[in-house]
């Protein structure tokens, strides 16, 4: 038996995918399918909430892997991302085994001798035991398949993408002190960038790449109905009708899907029948998160037409 589950075919992945209530398209089934037979990490770029992150998650439930996030961030190192010495710990272990140690150096027979013996209780103390693994070398190292999830690699400075090169390359490790650390499974690899700095050529050549934007409105309704099914059917649409409608808008932050699910719990929550003007007026910063956008977007869809405070909203749609 296999250790993990290896995909036959891009619907098996669709399938499997949707078993963690994740709705893939026929291109994310298959760039996964391939990026698992290929051996190669997956770079999905997009807009921020369009479930970039959620992907990576659900392909660990899918698979039976366990999931490793390395969080990217300006100043991120290969020390925060690969390993580090637990220096307080080799300092408690060897004030616990001084006497040990000066016992064994006592007896040398002269310098060299004490010299040779003090190298290896240093071997002892620059061990795996003291070693402190953060993800990249977690996932190198782990007994059991993995996916490791690189979340917001654009967020990263171009030297640490640089770095990262050589460790999707082979998988494997250098430590001075230990020797190679080679990956015992190699993990199923998902970057993930918002786009806020242009990536390198060198990273998009080692990876199979899958852009990932907004949903359209039978997919986005078809999250909504699988992760919100208490949400009546006709307000579930009226409502991704809405959100599809504030995304053609020039906004500064446009809603994520996330935030369409949030809005849909809100409206359960409030035992909403209809999306009337009062409904839409107290909960469309559920969806919007900053001033100048939920003007524009009062200004737009808060009509002469939608004054009655009860009656639904003539939801249309907009165009510049």
């Amino acid at each position: 038996m296999a250790d993990y589950i290896v995909f036959g075919s891009p619907p098996d992945v669709r399938e499997a995918l949707n078993r963690q209530n994740y709705i893939p398209s026929d291109e994310i089934a298959t760039i996964v399918y391939l990026s698992q037979q290929l051996g190669k990490p997956l770079l999905t770029e997009g807009p921020a909430g369009v479930g970039k992150t959620e992907l990576a998650k659900a392909l660990a439930g899918a698979t039976g892997r366990e999931l490793i996030r390395l969080q990217c961030y300006e100043g991120l190192d290969e020390t925060k991302a690969l390993y580090e010495w637990e220096y307080a710990k080799q300092l408690l272990y060897t004030q616990l085994l001084r006497d040990k140690i000066q016992e064994s150096l006592t007896s040398a027979g002269s310098l060299k001798d004490a010299a040779d013996r003090l190298a290896n209780e240093e071997d002892v103390f620059f061990s795996m035991r003291f070693l402190l693994q953060r993800p990249l070398l977690r996932a190198i190292l782990s007994a059991q398949p993995t996916v490791l999830l690189i979340d917001e690699i654009d967020r990263a400075d171009a030297e640490f993408e640089a770095f990262l090169l050589e460790v999707l390359s082979d998988f494997q490790v250098s430590v001075p002190e230990i020797g190679t650390l080679q990956a015992i499974h190699r993990p199923l690899v998902v970057l993930t960038s918002n786009n806020t700095r242009e990536l390198s050529e060198a990273l998009k050549r080692r990876c199979l790449y899958l852009f990932i934007d907004y949903p359209d409105i039978e997919q986005e309704l078809a999250v909504v109905r699988l992760r919100v099914p208490e949400l009546a059917p006709r307000l579930a649409r009226q409502a991704v009708e809405l959100v599809q409608q504030l995304r053609a808008m020039d906004l500064r932050k446009s809603p994520s899907i996330s935030e369409t699910l949030d809005w849909a719990h809100a409206l359960v929550a409030l035992n909403a029948k209809s999306l009337d003007q009062e409904t839409l007026e107290t909960t469309l910063s559920v969806l919007l998160k900053h001033e100048t956008d939920l003007a524009r977007a009062r200004r737009q869809l808060i009509t002469p037409a939608n004054n009655h405070r009860n009656s639904d909203l003539d939801i249309r749609p907009w165009h510049q």
